[in-house]
């Protein structure tokens, strides 16, 4: 008889090492995670990580050949599966090549095609889906040694993906998950069908994997679910998110709080006032409109209307004047007329978004939408698209003018300026989560990564601001934990104590709890 699961474990997991993880002659095996879609999978990646080096994996050089290539996939665009199988193909001729490689796929679009994966890719040699994340050092065991395809999909979520090891990307910055899975049922949308309906984490483990976080350095947490403020719903407290909020304000360390995406028709005033109250969570929200025409939203099953909506931006902006507010959008929702369109433009330029994410609708299988009537033709998206992107640029510069000669607190990041060598600048993200480049001024101290520098905004571009350097002024740093802990990560790397680190202290792999920590 099958087992019924209702709540998932929260317990720690352990991932025992594994036999595969070393190849014949006793070197360890290198690994390398793909990551496609939202900030969940790049979360889920993160657990992905942790659990293939906790087996005895470390990951491959850059530039090298892995031998195991793990996959994990996104499936709300319609060109996912064509991203997915490109890339099997590109795979397959280095597979060839490289004797004993693996390749595994994971993920919603593993989830939503099962059987697929293997018909159009016979050379994958694990496929599992996004309810077993923490199989899949098991699963490669299992198809080295018997030298077939493993595949595993579950139905139904029986274990918390945050009770499994973790290899964060960042050492100053860490995902939290509150929530897994969705209740809403938007006819656009695949995910609730891939991730099964809404399973809330209990508050105590969230705030001790936050505290685990700043303890390993991290000083500004992002927390994630599918629909954050219905949080709590599962057991019965509808003010659960503001809650939350306000109890993570209370970790010692903890300078920065985010959280994404809340859906608007579940957002209320106690969220806004916990905002406005808790001074570590950042004035920046992520609100997602979807559509400005009431019609669509009711097409689309989003239980709001465009003047609820912008009810909610007055109300944020009231009580947090400097608060930078971002959404998602979609042009061309079956049925989408010009009068539709022109009420989108309308609430955009109402809105004063500081940016958007916006997308030309594509037909999802497997959802209400695929099988409407009246489907926009491409030519006439297309059209739509543009003229929408053209505002919302127009807006996001004059929103970004607005911060010229202000001074902000700017956390140093890595990777997301990709012209920093040539053009002498390092990057950083404002507390509004504005990317900010800067200059450091001649004969100033080098910020590390998790540092944080206050800087003047000088010029204003639509996607970023900039901060030139003023003769003969140094810049302002304020050392951080964080950048201590960018200091141990690097002398780990190389293989030599940092200046400030804690001799012998493990930081390589952590589990999302704090009962446990698992060394790599």
């Amino acid at each position: 008889m099958a087992r019924i699961m209702t709540t998932p474990l929260s317990t720690p997991t352990i991932i025992a090492p594994s036999e595969a993880a070393l190849t014949a002659d006793g070197r360890a095996r290198t690994y390398e995670v793909r990551t496609f879609g939202c900030q969940m999978n790049v979360h889920d990646s993160e657990r992905l990580s942790g659990s293939l080096e906790s087996a005895g994996y470390v990951r491959a050089e850059a530039g090298t050949d892995a031998d195991v290539v793990v996959i994990n996939t996104c499936a709300v665009r319609d060109n996912a599966a064509g991203k997915l199988y490109g890339t099997l193909g590109h795979l397959k001729s280095r597979k060839d090549a490289h004797g004993g490689m693996q390749i595994a796929v994971g993920g919603c679009l593993a989830q939503m095609d099962k059987d697929a994966v293997q018909q159009k890719a016979p050379w994958v040699d694990v496929v599992f889906g996004t309810h077993n994340m923490g199989s899949l050092p098991g699963m490669l065991e299992r198809a080295r040694h018997n030298g077939e395809a493993e595949l595993e999909i579950l139905e139904s979520l029986e274990i918390f993906p945050s009770t499994l090891p973790t290899k964060r990307d960042s050492v100053h910055s860490g995902w939290v998950s509150i929530s897994v899975g969705c209740n809403n049922t938007c006819t656009f949308c695949i995910v609730p069908s891939l991730r099964g309906k809404e399973k809330d984490r209990r508050p105590g483990d969230i705030l001790n994997e936050i505290r685990l976080l700043v303890d390993d350095g991290a000083i500004e947490v992002t927390l994630l679910g599918q629909n954050v403020n219905s949080y709590g719903v599962e057991f019965g407290d509808r003010l659960a998110f503001g809650k939350l909020l306000r109890a993570a304000g209370e970790i010692d360390g903890l300078e920065r709080i985010r959280f994404t995406s809340p859906h608007p028709a579940a957002f209320t005033d106690d969220v806004i006032a916990a905002m406005a109250e808790t001074p570590s969570v950042m004035p920046q929200l992520h609100m997602p409109l979807q559509s400005g025409s009431d019609r669509i939203l009711k097409a689309m099953r989003r239980s709001y209307r465009s003047e609820r909506f912008l009810g909610i931006l007055d109300r944020v902006r009231e009580q947090i004047p400097y608060a930078a507010i971002t959404t998602d959008i979609i042009v061309g929702f079956p049925g989408e007329t010009d009068a539709d369109f022109e009420e989108t433009m309308r609430v955009v330029e109402a809105s004063r978004f500081a940016s958007a994410f916006t997308f030309q609708y594509s037909i999802r299988e497997g959802t209400p939408a695929a099988t409407m009537d009246d489907q926009v033709p491409k030519a006439i998206v297309q059209e739509r698209y543009e003229r929408l992107i053209t505002l919302q640029e127009r807006i996001s510069l004059e929103e970004n003018q607005k911060q010229l000669g202000r001074r902000l607190e700017v956390l140093v990041s890595t990777g997301e300026g990709k012209k920093d060598a040539a053009t002498r600048r390092l990057t950083g993200r404002a507390e509004d989560n504005r990317l900010v480049h800067f200059e450091v001024s001649e004969g100033s101290a080098l910020p590390r990564p998790g540092d944080v520098v206050s800087v003047a905004v000088t010029h204003a571009a639509p996607f970023y601001l900039l901060a030139d350097a003023v003769a003969g002024e140094p810049l302002r740093i304020r050392r951080t934990r964080a950048g201590d802990a960018w200091d141990r990560a690097q002398a780990e790397s190389c293989g030599v104590p940092a200046p400030s680190a804690d001799a012998g202290a493990p930081r390589a792999v952590s589990l999302g709890l704090p009962s446990l920590r698992i060394g790599g």
